[in-house]
């Protein structure tokens, strides 16, 4: 009687739980369910997103990209690690976009006109929620010519740098000079777990993102800078996430290549799931516990399915 009781006490122990938002896992193992509960993730509450970088690509539906030979690295990237088939672009041009990846929301703009007046942001963006849970985060902007710069210059196209849309960025001059820099600081910061920024976003410019240039140019810059940052400390010591993009499709689909790769993402694997831009901001949100910025990312489908 008394071994009986005791196995009856382990039995009824409670599974520890992590903080922060769970996702649906499976029942413990004394439950018997009558049919088999969905899981969006083996383990995603194990252990949190450490860093998580965000490459946007110009202006190609994934039917131009996925099983395209002009681009070797990005289709090895999607067959190694997690890709979506049917993720979606929420609107064109490209700016509106880019706030819905960075603020849950187009904001009211329609164009892909320059950060003054009417054309500003007066929202929170996922900034807001990342340093208010202690995390860091940095935009690097290639070809920009100095930190904070709003003006298009050669290659460097201001509307794909999102966060200088922001007045609560850009208010403050000596916060935006340090969050909001050249692509050429990614290197010094990819060189210690200390210096990488917990959130990164990266533009690359107009001919590497493949707006004004090839899709193999595309490629081949993905094929210089994604390992050089798979293979860094911060990639290298914790569980992160890498994710390769686009920010709108065509006129004839606005579906649009994703890649989930790095240690947080899993290997082999294609999501046939419906996902937005709002998806990815919900996910980069529910992994971290912070707080939905508007109903659009609240609403959203996380992409849990593609992290392991």
């Amino acid at each position: 009687m008394a071994a009986v009781l005791m196995l009856a006490g382990c039995a009824a122990s409670p599974h520890p739980q992590p903080s922060g938002p769970q996702p649906s896992g499976p029942l413990p193992a004394h439950t018997t369910p009558t049919a088999p509960a969905p899981t969006e993730t083996s383990a995603t509450a194990s252990q949190p997103l450490s860093h998580v970088v965000i490459i946007v690509e110009e202006n190609k539906p994934a039917s131009s990209i996925i099983g395209n030979p002009s681009a070797p690295y990005l289709n090895a990237l999607a067959r190694e690690f997690a890709s979506a088939t049917d993720d979606n672009a929420i609107t064109h041009p490209s700016l509106p976009n880019y706030l819905a990846l960075t603020g849950g929301t187009t904001a009211g703009i329609t164009t892909d006109c320059n950060p003054e007046g009417s054309c500003l942001a007066r929202v929170p963006s996922i900034t807001t929620e990342i340093e208010r849970s202690g995390r860091t985060w940095k935009m690097y902007a290639e070809g920009m010519p100095s930190p904070c710069d709003a003006h298009n210059s050669g290659r460097y196209a201001v509307r794909h740098n999102p966060f200088l849309y922001y007045p609560s960025i850009t208010d403050d001059a000596p916060y935006c000079a340090a969050h909001n820099v050249p692509l050429t600081r990614l290197a010094a910061d990819l060189a210690s777990t200390a210096t990488m920024p917990d959130y990164a976003f990266i533009s690359p410019d107009l001919c590497d993102d493949m707006h004004d240039c090839s899709i193999a140019t595309g490629d081949r810059w993905l094929s210089r800078q994604v390992p050089a940052i798979l293979s860094s400390p911060a990639f290298a010591s914790g569980r992160s996430l890498l994710v390769v993009t686009f920010d709108e499709g065509d006129r004839t689909s606005n579906t649009v290549p994703l890649i989930f790769a790095g240690s947080a993402a899993k290997r082999g694997y294609r999501s046939d799931r419906g996902y937005t831009h709002y998806s990815l901001l919900r996910t980069i949100e529910r992994e971290w516990g912070l707080a939905p910025l508007t109903g659009n990312d609240a609403a959203a489908t996380p992409m849990t399915d593609l992290l392991r």
